[in-house]
């Protein structure tokens, strides 16, 4: 009786782990069933799930080319699925890993996007807003990563795209710099309000808010009785904007009063 009972035992043992989900056995993975796995999953969406199974075959085959694979999907699980900061870490650590590896502009492109899109989904799903009035530091930092692409790698197939998202980030730092000289010239504070101007002249001169720094700068300098500055920017105003209506407002200025 007691034999019989082990031997009911050990098969109900047996049969309890070849039951077991594959995905208690995955330690066991070959490295080539890993990365299917954890490519399958970010196909599908399940980027937590694809994110684990990059990691762990990371951990335990972290030389050869399914490793390198497996951290530039881990970069990109995690631009998919919000996460910016992991998605910075991985990059970075694959910039400092394989500096030489053919997909290093693919890199600096996607440490592009990341700070490209960094909460603009989040915010105009529930926040709608003005992107020239949001902290500038990722839109900083978007446009360096996608100015090392196009300086470095000028033949990468990902340079047009990179190009076009710099000319929006110019333009959103440009008036982003008027926004602030603005808030300054409402505080009273006009020198500053002008170097906030005269930098949108001298670091984005190709951008729709260069003219309104023009503006802002020559009331500023009226405002400060800076004839000399003011008479400058007023000129360069009145070539390229001759309509603009602010020199209506800079003729009525009356600092007798």
């Amino acid at each position: 009786m007691f034999r019989v009972l082990a031997i009911l035992s050990l098969s109900a043992f047996l049969f309890a782990c070849a039951g077991t989900d594959d995905k208690d056995n995955e330690d066991n993975w070959a490295v080539e069933r890993l990365y299917a796995e954890a490519k399958g999953r970010l196909e599908e969406g399940d980027y937590s799930r694809a994110i684990a199974l990059y990691g762990k075959l990371e951990a335990r085959f972290p030389f050869g080319k399914y490793a390198r694979q497996a951290l530039l999907d881990i970069a990109y699980a995690n631009y998919l699925s919000e996460e910016p900061e992991q998605a910075l870490a991985a990059a970075n650590r694959f910039l400092k890993l394989y500096p030489q590896n053919p997909h290093v502009d693919y890199v600096w492109y996607l440490k592009g996007l990341v700070n490209f899109n960094r909460g603009k989904e989040l915010t105009k799903r529930y926040l709608p807003t003005d992107e020239t009035q949001r902290d500038p530091q990722s839109a900083l930092r978007a446009f360096e990563s996608f100015s090392v692409l196009v300086r470095q790698y000028p033949t990468s197939d990902y340079v047009p795209d990179a190009r076009a998202r710099m000319r929006y980030l110019r333009n959103t730092l440009a008036r982003h710099e008027v926004n602030v000289a603005n808030y300054y010239m409402r505080r009273g504070a006009f020198v500053a309000a002008a170097n906030r101007g005269r930098y949108v002249v001298e670091n984005y001169p190709r951008t729709a808010a260069l003219i309104d720094a023009l503006a802002l700068m020559a009331r500023a300098y009226k405002i400060l009785d800076l004839p000399q500055l003011y008479s400058d920017a007023l000129r360069v105003l009145q070539i390229n904007h001759p309509d603009h209506p602010a020199l209506a407002e800079l003729e009525s200025i009356d600092l007798t009063e």
